[in-house]
């Protein structure tokens, strides 16, 4: 499937579960960046700093020009402290774990604003989400040899998935 193909498929998604809400331009400005690091890191195991430094700082400007907005259902300060407290627990892990990039370090930053922007729950399934995603993906590898225990995957799009997953429940919960 093409870059084009699943960044199609994403926007409509969003834009079915979310409605004529200001945070879905912002998700549909985010969504083809997000597709791009998802398929960078898939190909070259890398989340690099020209897509993940303006992803964040996009996330964050977006949502603040949305929660101005009337008929926005987040909120903004929710996603400020998202950013911060996803991104801290990503730079702790990084320091602590050997799994982790310093790209999904920075990559935690945005999407802990995009899911606080629905508020603490949704920051928390988005985040155990995207653990899931990866775990499975990990487990189907081992299984048809592809990989062992010591093995490294691209974490990335896996964090991206259950931001997603988790932005499509957010929608609904509000």
């Amino acid at each position: 499937m093409s870059t084009a193909s699943v960044t199609a498929m994403v926007c409509g998604l969003l834009a079915t579960a979310i409605g004529f809400r200001p945070e879905l331009v912002v998700w549909m400005l985010l969504t083809p960046a997000a597709v791009l690091l998802a398929t960078v890191d898939l190909a070259a195991h890398r989340l690099p700093d020209v897509l993940t430094l303006p992803f964040a700082a996009a996330a964050l400007l977006l949502l603040a020009i949305a929660a101005m907005l009337p008929g926005s259902d987040g909120s903004w300060t929710s996603a400020l402290l998202g950013s911060l407290v996803l991104g801290t627990c990503y730079f702790a892990l990084f320091f602590l774990s050997k799994g982790f990039g310093f790209g999904d370090v920075k990559l935690a930053f945005a999407l802990g604003a995009v899911l606080g922007w629905y508020g603490w729950g949704i920051v928390l399934a988005g985040t155990l989400a995207g653990y899931l995603f990866g775990a499975l993906y990990g487990i189907g590898l081992m299984l048809v040899g592809r990989a062992d225990r010591t093995s490294r995957i691209p974490f990335g799009p896996f964090l991206l998935t259950g931001t997603l997953a988790s932005v499509l429940l957010g929608s609904h919960a509000l």
